[in-house]
C-alpha cells in the first residue's frame, strides 16, 4: 500500500486530519454574490478587482497558489512585484461580466501541475511578466471588441515575448497534518538579470468584525526568522523562513478611506501593497504584529537561473525547522509519484499519463472553502448596518435555510468560484478514482438539510439557488459507489442508502414541480444548457405558454432508471426496496409512454418526418408547436438506458411478480420495452426510451460529420445550421438559432458559455457511457454505420471507444506534436516552456477542438481523467 493510501485511511478513520490544510483559498472572492451587499444585486459592480486589495471580505479569502485550513481561519498565499506594476500581484486578474467581449474572463497564465488527494504534495506554476502588467490594455481592447471577435488574451499582448517573464513554482509538502513545508522557486526565463519582490503572505480571515469576537487572533514577529501565530480556535502556529526577509505587518481590515472616502485610523489590508509599491511608511504597524503579515524577499534573479525560498508553517516549534526539510520533501514527491504510478500502471502512453495527472491536479486544487449563510446574508450581522431592504425579496430569499461552510469541489476558482449542483456530480467521477471518500462526501453534502430545500430541490448555484440543474445526482451516486466498490472490494451501503432516501425527496420535487400538466412530460427550464434553444428557458414565458421539454423529460427518465438501479442494489440486503424498484420501473414506463404520445394525442416529442426528438411549445391559445432544432436536447433520450441481468429477477421475486403483472395488464406500455421477452447478450433485458429503430435513426444523425460528429466529439448543435440557421416565428418576431462552434455571439447568460455548436465534456461522457450500456444488451452482432456515410459498420462499443478517443484527442499531441486544445495559440504549441502544461477549458470549439470559455474549468472537463483510465478501473 502506498504512503498516500495510508494517509487516506488514517484520515477516513479520523486518526489524523490529513485534509485539514489544503488549496481551499479561492482565486476570486471579489464580484461574488456572497460579498455583494448592493441594492440591485449586481455583484460584478459591487467589489472590483481594483477594490479587492483594500476590502476585508465577509465570506471567504482569495490568493495566488494559496492554502488555508478547512474553516479558512488562517490563510497563506504568494504575492509578487516586478518593480513595474502599479500594484502587487496578489490575486488573479480578469475582466468582469461586462468588461469581457464574451463575458467574465480570466487574464492570467497559470497551471495546476500536481496534487495528492490529502494534499501531502502540491505544485502549481504561475507565469509572471517582467514588464508592467497590461491591466488597462486588456480592459480597453476587450471592450473595443465585439461578440464576433476573439477574446484579447494576455498572450496576445506579447508580454511573454523574448522570454521576459518569471516561471514561479509554488509547492507544498506535509510533514504532518499540521506541518507544511513550502517552497517558492522563481525562474528567470529571460536573457537579462531581473529584480522581483517575493512576498509570501500569512493572514487571518476577518471573523472578528462580523461576529463581535472579544478575542482577536494575532500574529507577531518572534525572531527575525519566525512569525508566531495565535488563534483562539486553531491554537498556536509558527511560520518559519529559512532566509531572513523583511517582516511586514498590518491589519486585515477594510481601507474605508480609499474605498468610501470615510477616514478611519489604523492600518488596513492594503498596507503591505502601499509600503512596497508606493513607498508609504505609515501603512504598516509600528510594532511587528497584526492580523496580516508578509516576508519581503527583494531579490535579483540572474538570467536563465532560479532562486528558491523555503518556509515552514507548523504547530510545532523547532529550533532547526529546516534540518529535515529536504528529507521530508523528497519523500513526499516520491510518494506522490508512487501513488500515481500505481493508478496509471495500465496506461502505456506517457503523454496521456501526464494529461491525466494534470487533470487530477486541477480537480484537487479546485477544492474551496465555501461559506454562505443565506439568512445572515439577507438580514445582516448583529450590530452591523442592515443590508438594503430590496434584498428581502431579491436573490435567494426563498433559501433562508441554506447554510454552507464546507470544502466543495468548484467548477473553477476564478470564473466559477461557486458550486453548481450538476457540475459537482460530474466532478465526483474522476475524483472517486483518487479519493472515493471525498467524492462520496460531496454527494452526501448536497442532500443535507442545510443544503437541500425543504421541498426537496437541490441548490443550483449562488447566483440563483432556485434554478434547475439536470438531475444527475443519482447517476453519480451509483457510479461513485461502483468505483469505490472496485477499489475496496465492498460497496458502501450506508452511503448509498443515505443519499437514496434524500433523492426520494428530490424525485418527488421534480414530479410535483416540473410536470406542468401532470402528464409525465417535464419542463426543467434551461437545465444548464444556457443558449441552446430558441428561447431563454430560464426566463418566464408569456402567460399561458410553456415548453414541453425533450431534455427535461429525458433527464427525468434517466433519473427514474438511476433510482431503479439504486433500489435494486439496496434490495440485495433489504427486500423492502423491491417495492420502490417497482415504483420506479412503472414510473419510467409512464414517462416513456408520454414521450411516445400514449394517452395524450396533443403532444409528441418525436418527429416522424425528421426522425428526431424536439421540444414542443404549448401556446396561450392551447396549441402545440414543435420547435425543430436538432440539438443536444434531442440526443439526451439516449441517456435513459439501463440493463437488467436475469439475476435481478431471480433474487427479487416481489419486484418480478409486480413487473410481470404490470406488463401483462398495460400492454400499451409493455410494447415500449423493445424485445423485453427476448433476452440480450448474457441473459440481459433492456430498459430504454429508444427502441432499436429510433436509436438507429438518432445515431445516424449523431454520427454524421456534417451534423453532430466533430473530429473532437459530439457537437451541442447540428452543423447544418451553419449554412442555414433555424428560424422560429414567435408573436411576429423571428428568433434564430445558428451553429456557432466557438464563443457565443450573444450576451445571454453573461455571454461566456455557448451550447450552439461547441463540444462539452459532461454530455459527451454520458453519450459514451450510454453506448457502452446499449452494447451490454445488443452485443457484437448489432452494428451501426460509423461515421454515417462511410460504409464502415461498427459495434456500439467500438463507436463508444472511438468517440472517447476523439474527445481525449483534444489534449493529446497529434502527429505534428500539436495539441488541438491550443489550436489558436502558436506560441503555446511551439514553446517547450508552455506546451507541456495543460489547461482544461469549459468547452471546446466544434470544428478544431480549441479551448473556449473558462480557461481553468477542470471541473467537469476533468472527466478526461476517467476516459483515459482503463475501463476495468
Amino acid at each position: 500500500m502506498t504512503a498516500e493510501k495510508v494517509r487516506l485511511q488514517e484520515d477516513h478513520a479520523k486518526q489524523k486530519n490529513w485534509r485539514k490544510f489544503g488549496p481551499y483559498l479561492t482565486e476570486r472572492q471579489w464580484a461574488t454574490v456572497r460579498e455583494d451587499y448592493s441594492a440591485d444585486g449586481n455583484a460584478w459592480d459591487y467589489i472590483s478587482h481594483d477594490a479587492a486589495r483594500s476590502k476585508a471580505y465577509r465570506w471567504g479569502e482569495e490568493g495566488i497558489g494559496g492554502i488555508s485550513d478547512d474553516e479558512q481561519l488562517l490563510c497563506f498565499s504568494l504575492a509578487l512585484w516586478n518593480k513595474k506594476d502599479p500594484i502587487l500581484k496578489e490575486r488573479i486578474f480578469g475582466l468582469t461580466s461586462y468588461e469581457g467581449n464574451h463575458g467574465e474572463d480570466c487574464k492570467e497564465q497559470y497551471y495546476y501541475l500536481d496534487s495528492t488527494p490529502t494534499h501531502s504534495y502540491m505544485k502549481m506554476l504561475y507565469k509572471y511578466p517582467q514588464r508592467e502588467y497590461p491591466y488597462q490594455w486588456l480592459k480597453d481592447e476587450n471592450k473595443r471588441r465585439g461578440k464576433n471577435d476573439p477574446e484579447f488574451e494576455l498572450l496576445d499582448t506579447g508580454i511573454f515575448d523574448d522570454k521576459k517573464y518569471f516561471d514561479v513554482f509554488i509547492e507544498y509538502a506535509k510533514a504532518d497534518a499540521d506541518d507544511l513545508l513550502i517552497k517558492i522557486t522563481v525562474h528567470n526565463k529571460g536573457a537579462e538579470d531581473a529584480a522581483v519582490n517575493i512576498l509570501p503572505h500569512i493572514w487571518f480571515r476577518n471573523t472578528w468584525q462580523w461576529n463581535n469576537e472579544s478575542r482577536r487572533p494575532e500574529m507577531y514577529l518572534d525572531d527575525a526568522h519566525t512569525i508566531l501565530i495565535i488563534h483562539p480556535q486553531l491554537g498556536r502556529f509558527y511560520l518559519f523562513t529559512e532566509e531572513k526577509g523583511e517582516a511586514l505587518f498590518c491589519e486585515n481590515e477594510t481601507n474605508t478611506a480609499r474605498l468610501y472616502n470615510y477616514p478611519s485610523t489604523g492600518t488596513f489590508k492594503d498596507g503591505i501593497n502601499d509600503y512596497i509599491v508606493n513607498k508609504k511608511k505609515g501603512t504598516l504597524n509600528r510594532s511587528p504584529r497584526g492580523t496580516r503579515a508578509a516576508f519581503n524577499y527583494d531579490v535579483t534573479v540572474p538570467a536563465g537561473k532560479a532562486v528558491t525560498h523555503r518556509l515552514r508553517l507548523t504547530n510545532n516549534f523547532s529550533a532547526k525547522p529546516f534540518s529535515d526539510f529536504d528529507t521530508i520533501w523528497n519523500s513526499r514527491v516520491e510518494e506522490a509519484d508512487a501513488f500515481y504510478q500505481e493508478l496509471q500502471q495500465n496506461i502505456a502512453d506517457e503523454d496521456k499519463k501526464d494529461i491525466q495527472r494534470q487533470a487530477f491536479a486541477g480537480m484537487l486544487w479546485g477544492k474551496q472553502f465555501y461559506y454562505y449563510d443565506v439568512a445572515r446574508w439577507l438580514n445582516g450581522d448583529p450590530g452591523k448596518s442592515a443590508p438594503p431592504a430590496q434584498r428581502k425579496k431579491g436573490r435567494n430569499h426563498e433559501w433562508m435555510h441554506l447554510h454552507n461552510a464546507d470544502i466543495i469541489s468548484m467548477p473553477d476558482k476564478w470564473e466559477y468560484p461557486w458550486y453548481a449542483a450538476w457540475d459537482v456530480a460530474f466532478h465526483t467521477i474522476p475524483l472517486a478514482l483518487v479519493d472515493a471518500e471525498f467524492a462520496k462526501q460531496q454527494l452526501l453534502l448536497f442532500t443535507k438539510e442545510w443544503y437541500m430545500h425543504p421541498n426537496g430541490q437541490l441548490p443550483a448555484y449562488e447566483w440563483s439557488l432556485g434554478d434547475v440543474n439536470p438531475p444527475v445526482h443519482a447517476w453519480a451516486t451509483y457510479r461513485v459507489y461502483r468505483i469505490d466498490e472496485k477499489q475496496n472490494g465492498k460497496g458502501d451501503r450506508k452511503f448509498l442508502e443515505e443519499v437514496f432516501h434524500k433523492l426520494l425527496l428530490n424525485f418527488t420535487w421534480w414530479v410535483n414541480k416540473k410536470d406542468h400538466e401532470g402528464n409525465n412530460i417535464f419542463q426543467g427550464g434551461f437545465l444548464g444548457m444556457d443558449n441552446i434553444g430558441v428561447f431563454d428557458r430560464s426566463a418566464p414565458m408569456p402567460a399561458g405558454e410553456f415548453i414541453e421539454q425533450t431534455d427535461g423529460t429525458s433527464w427525468m427518465a434517466m433519473f427514474t432508471l438511476n433510482m431503479l438501479r439504486l433500489s435494486l442494489e439496496l434490495a440485495k440486503e433489504n427486500p423492502t426496496y423491491q417495492s420502490l424498484a417497482t415504483k420506479f420501473f412503472e414510473h419510467f414506463l409512464y414517462i416513456a409512454g408520454a414521450m411516445r404520445n400514449i394517452g395524450n394525442e396533443s403532444i409528441d416529442l418525436w418527429d416522424e418526418e425528421d426522425e428526431f426528438f424536439y421540444d414542443v411549445l404549448h401556446t396561450s391559445d392551447d396549441k402545440d408547436i414543435r420547435m425543430k432544432v436538432r440539438s443536444m436536447v434531442g440526443l439526451i433520450p439516449l441517456f435513459a438506458v439501463e440493463i437488467l441481468d436475469e439475476e435481478v429477477f431471480e433474487s427479487n421475486p416481489e419486484f418480478t411478480e409486480r413487473l410481470e403483472w404490470f406488463l401483462k395488464n398495460r400492454p400499451d406500455l409493455a410494447n415500449l420495452i423493445s424485445r423485453w421477452a427476448e433476452k440480450g447478450r448474457k441473459e440481459r433485458h433492456l430498459l430504454s426510451l429508444l427502441r432499436g429503430h429510433r436509436m438507429k435513426r438518432i445515431l445516424k444523425r449523431m454520427l454524421d460529420e456534417t451534423e453532430f460528429l466533430s473530429p473532437y466529439g459530439i457537437r451541442a448543435l447540428s452543423k447544418v445550421y451553419d449554412a442555414k440557421p433555424y428560424t422560429f416565428n414567435s408573436n411576429g418576431n423571428n428568433l434564430t438559432v445558428k451553429y456557432i462552434p466557438g464563443e457565443s455571439d450573444s450576451g445571454m447568460f453573461g455571454g461566456n458559455s455557448n451550447w450552439r455548436g461547441p463540444i462539452w465534456f459532461p454530455v459527451n461522457y454520458l453519450l459514451i457511457e450510454s453506448l457502452q450500456r446499449f452494447y451490454q444488451y445488443y452485443g457484437e452482432d448489432f452494428k451501426i454505420e460509423h461515421p454515417t456515410g462511410s460504409g464502415k459498420m461498427r459495434t456500439l462499443l467500438e463507436i463508444a471507444d472511438e468517440l472517447s478517443a476523439r474527445v481525449v484527442s483534444i489534449f493529446t499531441k497529434d502527429k505534428d506534436g500539436m495539441r488541438p486544445v491550443y489550436n489558436h495559440e502558436k506560441r503555446i504549441q511551439n514553446d517547450p516552456d508552455f506546451n507541456k502544461y495543460i489547461l482544461f477549458y469549459e468547452y471546446f470549439h466544434g470544428d478544431n477542438g480549441r479551448g473556449v470559455g473558462a480557461t481553468h474549468q477542470t471541473g467537469w472537463t476533468g472527466l478526461v481523467a476517467k476516459l483515459i483510465q482503463p475501463k476495468n478501473t
